[in-house]
């Protein structure tokens, strides 16, 4: 599009010592948002909670069971389970080995019980296990992996045989590798979303300066996010893990870039059509300003959304990523827009966008999809529907939910140990099944235990403050259907009673997933659509943008049935996945959406025709979304490289949802139905009524959105 002819700036705009003083003003606030907010955002993780609780329903039969059991004397046990094996069977002297490092084991710790460990032998004759159970460290997460830590080098002191192996398992050894996966998520998923980001403006901007300033302002945002946080922790104990606080930070990278995208592009088209960069910022603001604070509305309503669900964890990512998305609001339209003024044009360089000048002209690819969209709107919409269709077919290939054992991408000892158990002990789980009990109905308890059929031992354990623990062993290896079957049977016969555990725990994710998708994600629907209604002032535009990121939605969950198993090798998928991919598609994907209607609606209340402005808006829009979906899809793929099977499915989902929305939806299928629908789309709006007025309006309305 050409460049609109330049105009003398109204008095109004001349510059004033005020005006240039409310630049560095804002700088000045944000240098001291910095100072007082610096210190706090480096304790959040001291704050960050990755107790079982906090990734658990709140009112589960598993939940009520970890609680509990911290009550109990000595606080919450760690379950551990040293395992030997030798190919081809165990030696006298492996078994002498075993019997001395156990008992420097029971010497140097706390361990629960009023017996020594004892040892349990396989038939086989080449695996023994010793089951191992201490409060010593509480729900203390350090002192846990501290535990397992000393456990694992006294094994390793006396250097086994060659041939032996010794492993430690079990419930708390997986908790503790977990969380040492958990410590490194923070730097490195920082580290890697920086470098990402740095990479995309550069390849952006093609400027060795401009890069830098969104770069830096984002770095601000997650500064402050992080400090709102840990106050928020501090007044409200509001729950973060290690997981919402990653998926925070990405978010604040991956949409505080987007808005930064946004604005530079409207800004740098508004200095070629003005002089001064304060009344061209002015104007790009007033310009580009709505659709970016609609999308940001969009993305922390569909997130506090979360709030209804039942799982610590989900409703707890809910204000966490919420505030995120505030924060890169705020610093993309004060500190960006204060920067980027006093930096003046020569921020720009080499590509400087000189006043009265005109933008490059070159062939537009999205010109190009657009014109191809208008010949044939109708059989667009439909090869582009029919593809989504189909790649939503591969959800039937989706796995079942990831087992624990499972949620690593790279086996640890824990899960090592646990699939020799597995194979040496097929008659019976090692992995006990956590009731807790009434202690005046305990020995009703444990009798009713050891009789439920798939049961083969139970024991009775610690007691305390009206509670008594029965640990129960199933005859069927852990979370499969026969365990399953057991659990089951063991709530329906015990009544009074909590039956907990890891295997439990599963269970009640799945099904509490399943509850919280139905109450969460009408309330996302419902949020954004009215949202959509009130910017664009219509019932059909917002009906067509929410159909086509379900739709989005649908085909990238079938695309990760097609990669999870048969290319990832992943035994299952979180049971978080469907619930949380929703929300992140469907409230960050109608973002562009947004940028593309809220452009298409400017230029049908400037005059143009219907198919003109479906066509103008995706010319002008297509380059900033395709740059800001990329960058967006970019943040989110960065959760790919981190060694949690969750958050790797959950990167994949969000990032092709966020390139099918980018380069398929919004370019074909949402111009094509706009194109298809005329005026309707307004509809019930004054726009659907009747033609609009084809008087200029505010010049800065007629200027080109140019990417935006």
């Amino acid at each position: 599009m050409g460049a609109v002819p330049t105009e003398k700036a109204p008095p109004s705009a001349q510059p004033t010592a005020r005006r240039r003083a409310v630049p560095w003003a804002i700088v000045l606030l944000w240098l001291a948002v910095v100072a007082l907010a610096g210190p706090y955002a480096g304790k959040l993780g001291d704050v960050q909670r990755d107790n079982i609780v906090d990734y658990l329903p709140a009112g589960a039969d598993s939940t009520q069971v970890a609680r509990i059991q911290q009550a109990l004397p000595g606080g919450e046990s760690t379950d551990l389970v040293v395992v030997y094996h030798r190919d081809g069977g165990l030696t006298a002297t492996d078994r002498a080995t075993a019997g001395r490092q156990i008992a420097d084991i029971a010497a140097a710790h706390r361990l629960t019980g009023e017996r020594p460990p004892a040892a349990i032998p396989a038939k086989d004759g080449a695996t023994l296990m010793y089951p191992l159970s201490s409060t010593e460290p509480g729900v203390d997460n350090d002192a846990r992996a501290a535990l397992v830590e000393d456990i694992r080098e006294r094994l390793g002191t006396e250097g086994p045989d060659a041939g032996l192996t010794v492993e430690v398992g079990g419930p708390g050894a997986m908790q503790s590798d977990m969380e040492a996966v958990f410590e490194t998520i923070d730097g490195t998923l920082m580290i890697a979303t920086v470098i990402v980001v740095a990479v995309l403006l550069i390849l952006t901007y093609r400027s060795p300066f401009l890069w830098l300033v969104p770069l830096v302002v984002v770095g601000v945002a997650a500064l402050a996010s992080r400090a709102v946080i840990h106050g928020l922790v501090q007044g409200f104990d509001l729950t973060v893990t290690s997981q919402s606080a990653g998926i925070m930070t990405v978010l604040v990278f991956g949409a505080g870039t987007d808005y930064a995208l946004l604005l530079v592009a409207r800004y740098r088209e508004e200095l070629r059509r003005l002089p001064r960069p304060h009344d061209a910022m002015v104007a790009a603001l007033r310009g580009c300003g709505p659709a970016v604070l609609a999308s940001s509305g969009t993305v922390a309503a569909g997130l506090l959304c979360l709030l209804a669900a039942d799982l610590n964890s989900a409703r707890g990512l809910g204000p966490v990523g919420a505030v995120g998305v505030v924060c890169a609001l705020a610093a993309m339209l004060t500190l960006l827009p204060a920067v980027l003024v006093l930096l003046g044009r020569r921020v720009f360089w080499p590509l400087v966008p000189v006043h009265g000048s005109q933008a490059a002209q070159r062939r537009s690819l999205f010109a190009a999809m657009g014109s191809s969209a208008s010949r044939r709107p109708a059989a667009v919409l439909v090869l582009g529907t029919l593809l989504l269709g189909t790649l939503a077919l591969g959800v039937f290939n989706l796995p079942g939910s990831v087992a624990q054992e499972d949620s690593f991408t790279e086996r640890p000892e824990s899960v090592s140990a646990m699939r020799t158990l597995a194979d040496a002990y097929p008659e019976r789980s090692s992995q006990p099944i956590s009731v807790i009990a009434p202690t005046a109905g305990a020995d009703e308890a444990l009798t009713e235990a050891r009789a439920t059929e798939g049961v083969v031992a139970a024991e009775r354990g610690r007691s305390g403050d009206g509670w008594t623990a029965i640990a129960v062993f199933a005859k069927d290896a852990p979370e499969t259907p026969g365990e399953t079957a057991t659990i089951k049977a063991l709530r329906a016969g015990l009544e009074d009673s909590y039956v907990g555990g890891p295997s439990a725990q599963q269970i009640d994710l799945e099904d509490t997933n399943t509850r919280d998708s139905k109450v969460v994600i009408p309330l996302v629907l419902g949020a954004v659509v009215l949202i959509l209604i009130a910017l664009l002032r219509s019932l059909v535009a917002p009906l067509i943008l929410i159909v086509a990121v379900v739709a989005v939605w649908g085909a990238a969950m079938g695309l990760g049935g097609l990669f999870f198993g048969p290319v990832f090798d992943f035994g299952g998928i979180d049971p978080g996945l469907p619930l949380l991919s929703f929300v992140f598609l469907v409230a960050l994907g109608v973002d562009y959406g947004i940028f593309l209607m809220h452009r298409m609606r400017e230029e049908a209340l400037a005059g143009a025709e219907p198919a003109a402005a479906a066509l103008t808006a995706l010319r002008t829009t297509g380059g900033v979304i395709a740059s800001a979906g990329i960058v967006l899809a970019a943040t989110f793929a960065v959760l790919m490289n981190l060694p949690l099977v969750a958050l790797v499915e959950m990167g994949f989902v969000v990032a092709v949802g966020v390139l099918l929305d980018t380069f398929l939806v919004r370019t074909y299928l949402v111009t094509s139905a706009s194109l298809l629908l005329g005026r309707r789309v307004w509809w019930p709006g004054g726009l659907s009524r009747r033609a609009p007025d084809t008087t200029p309006t505010d010049p800065a309305q007629r200027s080109s959105l140019a990417g935006v």
